[in-house]
């Protein structure tokens, strides 16, 4: 690969170590999966745009920037491209989320970028996809899972479909396809030589997430609604319940045995109740289950179910989940540079991820990417000696804060003029 320099591996580095990656800075899916490659120890190198500012969270605690390095690149200067180009050269993965075009228009997308590296692996985060009709409008996570027939299938029968947060669709959809697309990629151009477009849609990876239901669709084992079969609420041993105190109980008793063992602790005699196998008798069961769920908070309910096989468990908030005994003996939260945040995950038994750096600042790693990726296009300056407390190398800016992010519009979507944005995805 021409001007390939492999990054050597930092002590404890994860699985990724050596492998060096350029995110082109935007929101959303392509952030965290940066974060998430970054994560597994890949050298991850976010080109920030200068002059732009922060969507709702300080780059300080925006966790999905963690274990990353940050350079500013304006794309639209002069020498903004080739600068994107020289880092290109040097790395074995690239992703973006602008819409499809765009980054051609600012010469840093598959051919240009490829042609310095053929074996590079150009990464590409949409909510539509890089062709069809929608592919050049805007859109966010919840049009595309309600495109994808996701959402309609979340919620109760008789009320509106549940929105999921933005995890269904970015990043289950979205970030982790995008990743195992990557990687997949890297494993061909590691053997053939050659590099090759990932085209990672919201729309594709959440559809691909729905292919047990559609097999049970197709198997007449599954109704086309929400809240009317056995993994979406409408089984009352597969639901959640109100407490006492206005807490919930989320329930998943489906094998037999853990719903003998369920029926048992919540105090109802199973021989009383209707055949939990027949559909007609489910609204007596949840009439009875919510009846006794009722009846006592969700901490003493918690109490009699902790550590059994009833598969029954509280329903936490987010500070909540973060003191839960388990999650904390795992250490699936962690406090890390001040931040409570998700650890790394998964877990390796050889090559562990770490949480090596906090949230990147925007254009805080601008000489130390130079000297390291050999790129003097990205500084016209010597360094002034300053120490990065992270990494103990030489970063001249690395306790300034730059509030630079992407420029989508959070509330409609749409792209502020003239800029490269990853709205739309």
């Amino acid at each position: 690969m021409t001007g390939r320099q492999s990054t050597p591996p930092p002590r404890r580095a994860g699985p990724l170590a050596g492998v060096r990656v350029v995110e082109l800075a935007g929101i959303g899916p392509a952030p965290f999966a940066g974060m998430l490659l970054g994560d597994l120890g890949a050298d991850v190198v976010r080109v920030d745009r200068p002059g732009t500012t922060a969507l709702g969270v300080e780059p300080a605690r925006d966790v999905t920037n963690r274990n990353k390095r940050s350079v500013l690149v304006d794309l639209k200067s002069a020498d903004g491209p080739g600068t994107v180009r020289d880092l290109a050269a040097r790395a074995d993965i690239l992703i973006e989320g602008y819409r499809p075009g765009v980054a051609e228009r600012l010469g840093v997308g598959p051919r240009q970028c490829r042609a310095v590296n053929p074996a590079l692996v150009y990464g590409r985060m949409t909510g539509w996809g890089q062709d069809g009709p929608l592919a050049p409008r805007a859109g966010h996570d919840i049009g595309y899972i309600a495109t994808a027939g996701a959402l309609g299938m979340i919620g109760a029968p008789d009320g509106p479909p549940a929105i999921p947060a933005n995890l269904l669709g970015d990043y289950a959809g979205g970030s982790l396809y995008l990743v195992v697309g990557v990687l997949a990629a890297l494993l061909t151009a590691r053997v053939t030589g050659a590099g090759q477009v990932v085209d990672a849609a919201i729309v594709d990876g959440t559809a691909h997430l729905t292919a047990i239901v559609q097999g049970m669709l197709a198997s007449g084992s599954w109704q086309d609604g929400r809240g009317r079969n056995l993994l979406d609420g409408g089984c009352p041993y597969y639901a959640v319940y109100e407490t006492r105190d206005g807490g919930w109980m989320a329930v998943g008793a489906l094998e037999p045995q853990f719903y003998a063992e369920f029926v048992r602790l919540l105090g109802l005699d199973a021989d009383d109740l209707p055949d939990r196998a027949d559909p007609r008798g489910w609204p007596d069961l949840r009439d009875r289950f919510t009846a006794r769920f009722k009846a006592a908070d969700r901490e003493a309910w918690t109490a009699v179910f902790e550590g059994t096989d009833a598969c029954v468990a509280p329903v936490l908030s987010l500070r909540e989940a973060a003191r839960h005994p388990h999650l904390r003996h795992r250490r699936t939260f962690t406090e890390e540079h001040g931040i409570v945040q998700p650890g790394t995950a998964p877990r390796f038994s050889a090559t562990p991820g770490t949480l090596r750096r906090p949230p990147a600042l925007p254009g805080a790693h601008q000489h130390e990417v130079a000297r390291d990726w050999r790129i003097p296009a990205l500084t016209g300056a010597p360094p002034p000696a300053t120490q990065d407390p992270v990494s103990g190398t030489q970063d001249p800016v690395s306790g300034t804060q730059d509030p630079v992010s992407g420029t989508q519009d959070p509330v409609s979507g749409t792209p502020a003029p003239e800029a490269p944005t990853e709205d739309g995805r």
